[in-house]
This record gives C-alpha cells, sequence and structure tokens, in this order.
C-alpha cells in the first residue's frame, strides 16, 4: 500500500467517524480530493484508492491534466475569472467559486453554447476576509435571486465557503455554523434550478469541525498528497 492509499483510507476512516456523530444516520460526505501542483501519475494513484471527485484551483492544470487522468468527476474550485470558463465548460462537473453575477452569465452562456446545465455552488466569505473571495451572506441572497432570474443554464447545487486558517479549528465553528444557517434558509426555496445537496466546507486543518456543523463536502489535499512543493 503506497502513502497515499494509505492517507485516503485513514481520512475516510475518520470522515465517517465524523459523520456518525453528528451526521443523521452517519449520512455520506462527499470527499473530493485537491489535486493542486499535484502530478497526473499522483492522481491516478488517488483514483485507484476510490477517489471519485477531485478539485482543481487552475483552469490551466484541469486543461493539462484531463486527459492524463483517470475517468474522475472534477471540480472547479479555485476564483475562476470569466475570460476562462469556455475552456473547462465542457470538463468539469461543478463550478464551486461562483460570487458574482458577471460569472455566472458567462457560465450560463458557455453552458447553452455547450447544451449542458452546469451545477454550481456560490461562495460565501463568512468572515469577510479581504484576501479571499466570496461574497456576504446578504449579496448571497440578491445573487441566488438573479441567477434564478436569468441564467437558465445553470443549477444552484449549494453553497461552499472557506474558512480562515487557525491552528486550532475550534476557533473557526462560528463561521461553519453561519454558513450552514444560510444554507438551511435557501434549501427552503421551491425552484427547479435550486438543489441545495452540497455544503462544501472544511480542509484538511478543519474539516471535522466542518462536518460537525453540517458540511457534506470536504476539499482535502495536504492530507492525501502529503505536503506541498512549489516550484523554485
Amino acid at each position: 500500500m503506497n502513502h497515499i492509499e494509505e492517507n485516503i483510507a485513514l481520512l475516510k476512516q475518520r470522515i465517517k467517524n465524523v459523520s456518525m456523530q453528528h451526521r443523521p444516520n452517519g449520512s455520506d460526505v462527499l470527499l473530493v480530493a485537491v489535486t493542486k501542483t499535484r502530478s497526473s501519475e499522483e492522481i491516478n494513484l488517488a483514483i485507484d484508492a476510490g477517489i471519485t471527485d477531485i478539485g482543481e484551483n487552475k483552469v490551466q492544470e484541469i486543461i493539462d491534466k484531463y486527459d492524463r487522468v483517470k475517468s474522475v468527476r472534477w471540480h472547479m474550485i479555485g476564483h475562476l475569472q470569466t475570460n476562462k470558463v469556455k475552456y473547462i465548460i465542457d470538463k468539469v462537473n461543478m463550478i464551486h467559486s461562483v460570487d458574482t453575477f458577471k460569472l455566472a452569465e458567462e457560465i450560463d452562456k458557455r453552458a447553452e453554447q455547450a447544451g449542458l446545465i452546469m451545477d454550481i455552488l456560490v461562495q460565501i466569505n463568512a468572515a469577510n476576509e479581504e484576501s479571499k473571495f466570496g461574497i456576504s451572506e446578504k449579496e448571497s441572497e440578491n445573487l441566488i435571486a438573479e441567477i434564478l432570474k436569468n441564467c437558465p443554464h445553470i443549477r444552484i447545487k449549494g453553497l461552499m465557503s472557506i474558512a480562515p486558517f487557525e491552528n486550532d479549528p475550534e476557533e473557526v465553528r462560528p463561521y461553519f455554523k453561519q454558513v450552514h444557517t444560510l444554507f438551511d434558509r435557501f434549501s427552503k426555496i421551491a425552484d427547479e434550478k435550486l438543489d441545495f445537496k452540497f455544503l462544501s466546507m472544511g480542509m484538511s486543518n478543519d474539516y471535522e469541525v466542518a462536518i460537525a456543523e453540517g458540511s457534506n463536502l470536504v476539499r482535502i489535499g495536504t492530507a492525501i498528497f502529503g505536503d506541498r512543493h512549489y516550484p523554485q
């Protein structure tokens, strides 16, 4: 067993343990492996070990790896510029980082051209960090209303949020609670283009707290592949 396989097995067990404690009937949490800077060989090892979904932060990495990676569901989890939507519209299964109507409009336009409905998540910046993308709770209401009204080729599948990095994950619990409350509120809206299935919160350092506070999709890289080594 290689270290990636070992890490995934351990991670899945920990996710299951937390889920059994905090989720109804221990319902499933989707594990999205974050593959930023990782080679196609590493990604394929993860897929062989049971990973079904991978998340990339950059459009160029999706393009570079797409044909070298085994069959898998792709997620665009990083900031997406409108002028790059056309390059991935037919490659990804879900876009996690929608935080402007301009971006939603472009996704809708490209999805129509490709003859598909694109699943998206609206990105919430719960801590209002200037260094992070995403929108406030109030802005999210307006954005979702605009998308529902004007973007027939988009299906809103839920919310995504990135908590501030803290050495003690308990410090970010209030942000996860806040986004979960917002998620529950939107879930009550009746609209065929609003299918609130995913609450995407939690990464390698805080996923257990995120799951305890309602997350059912976690985005994890380091705990699977080890520390990242960026090119010098």
